[in-house]
């Protein structure tokens, strides 16, 4: 943790985002409307933890009785799949794991909700073909887990626009292991074919793929598809912005955020993601507002989804 971050004393049930930088992550604010509108009195907040400091963090934390599950963000994706006891098999697959559940019994389950937030958002947009033409930008643990999002939707074969194939082997070998057939593109390459696509998912960080902005403009070209920028501040990206101006329909990143964080609340709260809270659909939609979003459904994912290969 960074020097002078003060600990929380935390009686109640609890709850926690980690990462670094965590300070503007909106997952306090989701899931406090999520606890709120089930009658639970929770606590969630966050933990500033650099990478360096992941096991000293977790071997203090992991064992308090307190805490139900942490939320976990970069760059400590892979680090929390290797701390838990148990992964679920997207975990495997994929290597990465986002959502770390506390059970009673003092097992940790690892899981990827990302997965099931990409799909959520992306068919929150409007329609998408049975066998959708897709690409990813970008090559690390968040591409993975679209890679695994955009597998379930029917992708036949999904195209990677990469900077750096040495730096791509976490979506690679998420591939192999998902038995998704994946081809990774020079970056360079990306602005002429993203019109080609059904659906395009931006992996990168905030102004990672801002570049791409006017080459996307310059090419003249219009689509159809849609377009999920998973960093969503600021918002909407030039990357954004310059899809819409194609005729394309963008998928917020903060729509990803808000149906990742349903499955964790599903998590935290009954131990598993199989099935609903109780009245989801207001939990859904009390997240949403908390955030600014439209009430949205996320009953699409489940008819869409398909079991990880």
């Amino acid at each position: 943790m960074q020097r002078g971050q003060r600990d929380v004393l935390v009686t109640r049930p609890a709850a926690a985002v980690l990462g670094h930088p965590v300070a503007h992550s909106l997952s306090p604010v989701l899931h406090t409307a999520a606890y709120r509108q089930l009658g639970l009195d929770w606590d969630y907040t966050r933990f500033d933890v650099p990478e360096a400091e992941w096991q000293r963090f977790w071997a203090r934390r992991g064992g308090e009785p307190q805490w139900r599950g942490f939320s976990v963000t970069m760059p400590l994706k892979p680090a929390a799949a290797r701390a838990a006891g148990r992964c679920t098999e997207l975990v495997r697959a994929l290597g990465v794991a986002n959502t770390l559940t506390l059970r009673p019994d003092a097992t940790v389950v690892a899981d990827n909700t990302d997965v099931t937030g990409i799909m959520a958002a992306v068919l929150a947009a409007g329609e998408v073909p049975e066998t959708p033409r897709c690409a990813i930008l970008g090559g690390g643990g968040t591409a993975a887990a679209a890679l695994a999002a955009l597998h379930r939707l029917g992708a036949a074969r999904i195209d990677g626009f990469v900077r750096s194939r040495a730096r791509s082997g976490t979506v690679t070998r998420a591939a192999h292991r998902l038995g998704a057939p994946l081809g990774l593109h020079p970056w360079q390459r990306a602005a002429e074919r993203l019109a080609d696509y059904d659906v395009v998912v931006v992996t990168l960080p905030p102004g990672g793929a801002d570049g791409l902005a006017g080459e996307v403009a310059a090419a003249g070209r219009t689509t159809a598809g849609v377009l999920l920028d998973v960093a969503y501040d600021p918002w909407p990206s030039p990357l954004a912005r310059a899809w819409a101006d194609t005729g394309g329909r963008i998928a917020p990143g903060i729509d990803m955020l808000v149906f990742q964080a349903v499955d964790q609340v599903r998590w935290f709260t009954q131990g598993s993601a199989e099935h609903p809270v109780p009245h989801e659909d207001r939990v859904t939609a009390a997240m949403c507002r908390a955030v600014g979003r439209p009430e949205r459904s996320i009953a699409p994912r489940v008819r869409r989804a398909r079991p990880v290969a």
